[in-house]
């Protein structure tokens, strides 16, 4: 294993346990998460890999721990994988130079990202949910109404949150290249 790899390990792991606690911080927000801007943030600061890993292990974590009871097989399967997208989205994203009509054109990026990762997620996990416990269309139109809380948070945090990771990003590349 590379030194680089060696040295993901643990930010990995600690991007995971991000996503349990911040879920549970935030669970009294109803969809409203940093799930997804953390493994879109673990995404595009080491690669598509290690984004993805970040995801399947926070939600594994989240979903299989979750005090209520662990989700359903069928629904932590689609969560953990879907979830899992994000990091491979964040590794696609690349920062437009610096500049005023630039500014504007990150975070309008940043938003389109954002209501992708949150899309990528829903809709697979609502059919499922739908399937599982029926009626199917009126189960899936709600949950995909309810889900437009999270699509509308997301693009806040993203384009909030989006400065400090780039604070972090230009630290990480110090340490790990």
């Amino acid at each position: 294993m590379t030194p680089k790899g060696v040295r993901l390990i643990p930010r990995i792991g600690l991007f995971a346990a991000l996503i349990y606690v911040l879920s549970w911080a935030t669970s009294l927000l109803p969809n409203v998460n940093l799930i997804f801007f953390i493994v879109f943030s673990a995404g595009f600061m080491w690669g598509k890999a290690a984004g993805m890993l970040v995801g399947f292990i926070g939600m594994g974590l989240t979903t299989f721990f979750n005090p209520f009871g662990p989700a359903p097989l069928p629904i932590m399967v689609i969560q953990m994988v879907f979830i899992s997208l994000s990091g491979f989205i964040g590794a696609l994203f690349i920062i437009p130079n610096s500049s005023q009509k630039k500014k504007i054109r990150l975070y309008l990026l940043l938003s389109f990202y954002s209501v992708i990762c949150t899309l990528c997620y829903f809709i697979p996990v609502n059919l499922v949910d739908a399937w599982l416990f029926q009626p199917f269309w009126e189960r899936l139109y709600i949950g995909l109404l309810w889900s437009l809380i999270s699509v509308v948070s997301n693009i806040f945090i993203f384009t909030i949150l989006f400065p400090a990771l780039q604070s972090f990003y230009t630290k990480e590349r110090e340490v790990l290249c």
